[in-house]
């Protein structure tokens, strides 16, 4: 087993296949992937918790503007309450 597809999983699409949800799905998967590793480091006081919090909204914002210029959907699913 290659040790990349071991740490980095990447699952199979099941949904309706077109580029555009194909390239989301792949960004849905690294941030989750991202989220993981950060939240690790977290946990074992690698990272603060602001830190944390500010890499993690980092890369929802990046994960936004994708599924924004993609034109997938339904922008509205990415505001954040304030």
């Amino acid at each position: 087993m290659d040790v990349t597809n071991f740490l980095l999983p990447r699952s199979r699409y099941r949904g309706q296949v077109k580029p555009e949800n194909l390239v989301f799905n792949a960004n849905l998967q690294e941030f989750s992937q991202r989220v993981g590793l950060i939240t690790g480091l977290e946990t074992n006081g690698k990272l603060s918790p602001e830190e944390s919090y500010q890499q993690i909204r980092d890369l929802w914002e990046q994960l936004s503007r994708s599924y924004e210029q993609l034109a997938i959907g339904d922008s509205s699913l990415f505001d954040r309450p304030d």
